[in-house]
């Protein structure tokens, strides 16, 4: 018994040596890719996908069908599709692309979980296993930030 308790404590210490920085890093990319690829969804113009190798550099603009779906399948509350559409395509553009570099990356987590919530609540509220994961990522990201390999570490050291 005292062997199966010593390989335990030694398993559990050699878990707690990996790096804030690596799961920040792993959490940041995650989420951002989730946000990013929904986001090529509803424009057209531009597109990148760096594991797929898509890649169509262009200038972008909504999608002839972004707009009907928020009407049709979304149904946001309070926000009227031709609004609803072009902010969500710039915010799943904007903040993937700053929560990856680690800039801004608090604020950057807080909007997507905003973006999460809202998602959950009016849009597909059966959907709370994947939302409930992309939360507690970003919650993860809010509380403890992007760790080294990031911009906002970087500024950071810089300005002492």
């Amino acid at each position: 018994m005292a062997y199966l308790s010593s390989l335990l404590r030694q398993c559990i210490a050699l878990c707690e040596r990996i790096p804030h920085s690596l799961i920040a890093f792993l959490a940041r990319f995650s989420v951002a890719a989730v946000f990013w690829k929904s986001g090529q969804t509803k424009i057209q113009g531009l597109a990148i996908d760096i594991i797929g190798g898509d890649f169509q550099l262009g200038w972008p603009r909504l999608s002839d069908s972004a707009i009907d779906l928020f009407r049709d399948e979304y149904r946001l509350p309070l926000v009227p599709p031709e609004i609803a559409a072009p902010m969500a395509a710039c915010a799943e553009h904007v903040l993937p692309l700053l929560l990856l570099l680690g800039l801004a990356t608090r604020f950057s987590a807080l909007a997507l979980l905003g973006m999460t919530l809202t998602i959950q609540l009016f849009v597909y509220p059966d959907a709370y296993p994947t939302h409930g994961t992309w939360a507690a990522l970003l919650l993860y990201l809010v509380a403890q930030g992007p760790g080294k390999l990031s911009l906002d570490h970087a500024i950071a050291r810089r300005n002492g």
